[in-house]
């Protein structure tokens, strides 16, 4: 009988809180064998509820535990790449919430850290693991769109609840890398060569002097000539929006939607459907279909499809927005 991986998680907030219960009851070959937050009380808490032996209060205390194979980092965004390159070091396998880093060196030196340990390295980029997002970027790859010449991605939040906690430039390297990792994607072998940002604060102009940015769109061109659009908005009152779409000589595809499931009522009224609030109840098996991944990976010794490099090259187009934002002017990036 095949052990199942052991995984221990470094973050029990919301998004870590999921993953756990996935990993505890929903992802084959894989099981939850520990819990870690630095705040008092968080991680001793979810581990209980899911029946899990161990939780530590000290992150580093679960690197070291000898019965963990592989880590899933959920802790907050600025931390992740000092938590790869130490879970690596620590000889355990990494799935890491987006983004993986914030710089570019901090991503080569996570990225150099898993090859140096030969661990496996996956990065949270759930889109590619949904089936529409999957199927449309399995059929660009074998040619069946033709040659990319337009392609966009959408992301718009549900609720912008308290601003004050979000970090300046979130909508780029939190919420936009996922549509950059798209975009790349459904244009591959090719480069971005410019990128040109607009953003503003439209939900919540009043903390907008606090750096806050709640509303993008981004144009990327890319060195076969194809361009791309990504938009985002940290608030759509109907609900979870999440949609992508690439245009090619053979014609276009597709992807994403914001049903909550497939009843669609006809009434006097009009025609409406329930839509989703939550990334995790849009993207739930997408969810779980990157942790099966992860724990596959770990036994087989295959590449992820959600990798470091994946990682790096969306983060390149992200910070290059920022720059743009700032100079008011598009950035000219490096190409092939």
């Amino acid at each position: 009988m095949i052990q199942p991986v052991r995984v221990g998680l470094i973050g029990a907030g919301r998004m870590g809180s999921f993953h756990a219960e996935n990993l505890a009851w929903r992802v084959p070959g894989a099981t939850l064998a520990a819990v870690a937050d630095p705040l008092p009380g968080a991680a001793e808490k979810l581990a209980q509820q899911l029946g899990v032996a161990k939780a530590y209060n000290d992150l580093h205390a679960l690197l070291q535990d000898a019965e963990i194979d592989a880590v899933v980092i959920a802790a907050p965004a600025r931390t992740h790449a000092e938590w790869v390159i130490a879970a690596a070091q620590a000889g355990k396998h990494v799935f890491c919430e987006k983004p993986m880093a914030v710089t570019l060196d901090e991503a080569c030196r996570a990225i150099q850290a898993a090859k140096t340990a030969g661990v496996v390295l996956q990065v949270g980029f759930n889109r590619r693991f949904d089936s529409g997002f999957a199927a449309a970027i399995a059929a660009v790859k074998a040619g069946e769109n033709g040659t990319t010449q337009l392609s966009r991605s959408v992301t718009r939040d549900p609720a912008l609840r308290d601003p004050a906690p979000i970090p300046p430039w979130t909508i780029f390297l939190e919420t936009l890398i996922h549509d950059f990792d798209t975009l790349l994607h459904f244009n591959p072998g090719a480069r971005p060569v410019e990128v040109y940002a607009l953003a503003d604060a439209l939900v919540r102009p009043d903390f907008k002097d606090k750096g806050l940015l709640d509303t993008s769109v981004v144009t990327i061109r890319f060195d076969n000539g194809a361009i791309a659009t990504a938009e985002a908005n940290f608030q759509a009152v109907y609900g979870y929006d999440v949609r992508g779409e690439v245009f090619g000589s053979k014609g276009m595809l597709q992807a994403g939607h914001i049903n909550a499931n497939h009843c669609v009522r006809y009434h006097a009224g009009g025609i409406a459907m329930d839509t989703s609030r939550l990334d995790s109840d849009l993207l739930r098996d997408a969810y779980v279909a990157e942790m099966t991944e992860f724990a596959r990976c770990i036994r087989t010794g295959e590449t992820p499809r959600a990798s470091g490099e994946d990682a790096r090259n969306a983060l390149e187009i992200a910070l290059a927005c920022i720059e743009s934002v700032k100079q008011h002017q598009p950035i000219t990036l490096g190409g092939r």
